[in-house]
């Protein structure tokens, strides 16, 4: 099983494959160098080439050989190191400057194949003589987990201590949870007591919380326009504004629930794509979702509470890491379908065991988010986390909303099963065609007219 705090990882915009991934990945790398070297070429493949720019992975790789980390670099920190490295060539690797000039050093290749996974990275360091002193080609596998490329597809190593509820499946999860009487939340929290204390788990969940609830706030107070050059300008906070007048009227609208919901998932986006602080939910590109729901839940279900919110948490990590385990949650594999379609799985789960679901209901609406997000392509404008990402955020956390309406009304029982969906979802993704994952080679991103 993968534990709720890998799924659910603080770090910033706006990708969390071509963002998170490749700063992890860099900062590995340097971590390992066998001596200080001269000078560093990093080389980008795959949909990292083709969309690295728009996701600032040239960007992140700096900061990741500079020894930077996604939860805990600062604005500050990380201008610094940019405008030197672009200014005067040069950057901070282990215990000294080394000569590095990113035009040059970092290279966008979208021609060499990718034969292991579609986000892959090669660094190399050379010594003063130009020799090759360590080169190592590493993949973003999606979510801002990371693998040497020699580990993607290996079996996991075993921990020291066996989980007591590992279930790789949905079936397993239903069946553990009949034997044991415990809820999928139930199970999570028994999963990470056996890897931390009680009161780290409860503070970690609450710092995710808090961070998600941060992110939406800032998201809201923000203005102006966003990076990257497509001219797309915030608009949760006049969305807010547009809302509360409405309230405030004789005539409010009837669909005020479906508006907030929106503008939460709406603000996360904007504030991803601003290159903000937000969790990987799985991913950046979905970040908007979870805590759109999450954020439902709290102001507008009766009886809402902190431990809710966590067993909120704990399910809808289940529920991604069974879609992580047995297919994928990177949309440069899986297309949106593995992003924000495992988001409002994610989601849906989560908020029918907050809500009091059984096992059977949390498994039917984490089926009933995923079925109805199958196919859907990755393809966004300019290779910027913005068009037509952002408002697909909104969409996931009213369909996530839906599912487990859907599944509190029923009795658990459906015909098609969780693990049969996710199976759909991954051989989907394996038929779409490459350039409608990640690539910005098909889709919206060709058919937009800039003008």
């Amino acid at each position: 099983m993968i534990s709720v705090f890998e799924l659910f990882k603080i770090g910033i915009g706006p990708s969390s494959s071509h963002t998170v991934g490749p700063m992890k990945a860099a900062a590995a790398f340097a971590a390992s160098l066998p001596a200080q070297p001269q000078r560093l070429r990093v080389t980008l493949l795959g949909s990292l080439a083709w969309t690295g720019r728009g996701h600032a992975t040239d960007t992140a790789v700096m900061l990741g050989l500079a020894g930077e980390r996604p939860d805990t670099v600062t604005a500050e920190a990380a201008r610094r190191i940019i405008d030197d490295a672009r200014g005067a060539h040069r950057l901070p690797v282990g215990r000294s400057m080394i000569t590095f000039d990113p035009g040059a050093d970092i290279v966008f290749d979208t021609a060499t194949a990718t034969p292991v996974h579609a986000n892959t990275m090669i660094f190399t360091a050379l010594d003063e003589s130009g020799t090759e002193m360590l080169s190592e080609r590493w993949c973003s596998v999606g979510g801002g987990f990371v693998l040497r490329e020699v580990e993607v597809g290996a079996p996991a190593a075993e921990g020291d201590t066996p989980l007591p509820y590992a279930f790789q499946n949905g079936d397993e999860m239903l069946r553990l949870g009949e034997l044991s009487g415990l809820s999928v939340a139930g199970m999570m929290w028994e999963n990470e007591r056996v890897q931390h204390p009680q009161a780290e788990i409860e503070r970690r969940l609450d710092e995710i919380i808090a961070v998600m609830m941060d992110c939406i706030e800032r998201g809201i107070a923000g203005e102006g326009e966003l990076p990257g050059g497509l001219k797309v300008r915030r608009r949760a906070r006049a969305l807010l504004a547009r809302m509360e007048a409405a309230g405030q009227s004789n005539q409010p609208l009837p669909h005020g629930m479906l508006d907030r919901v929106s503008l939460y998932a709406i603000a996360v986006n904007e504030e991803n794509a601003a290159g903000g602080r937000v969790v990987t939910a799985p991913t950046n590109g979905a970040a908007g979702v979870v805590p759109a729901v999450l954020r439902h839940y709290r102001d507008h279900c009766p009886g809402a509470t902190l431990e809710g919110m966590r067993d909120f948490l704990l399910t809808a990590a289940a529920i991604g890491a069974l879609f992580k385990i047995n297919a994928s949650i990177s949309g440069a594999e899986m297309g949106c379908q593995g992003e924000v379609g495992v988001a409002c799985s994610m989601a849906a789960a989560g908020l029918t065991a907050a809500l009091g679901g059984t096992i059977a209901q949390v498994e039917n609406a984490a089926e009933i988010g995923m079925e109805h997000h199958l196919g859907m392509t990755c393809d966004p404008v300019g290779g910027l986390v913005q068009i037509p990402c952002i408002e697909r955020n909104a969409f996931g956390a009213i369909k996530a909303i839906n599912a487990a309406s859907l599944s509190l009304h029923g009795d658990g029982t459906h015909r098609v099963s969780l693990d049969q969906v996710i199976a759909t979802m991954r051989q989907t993704g394996m038929d779409m065609q490459s350039k409608y994952k990640e690539t910005s080679l098909g889709g919206l991103a060709v058919n937009f007219t800039e003008c």
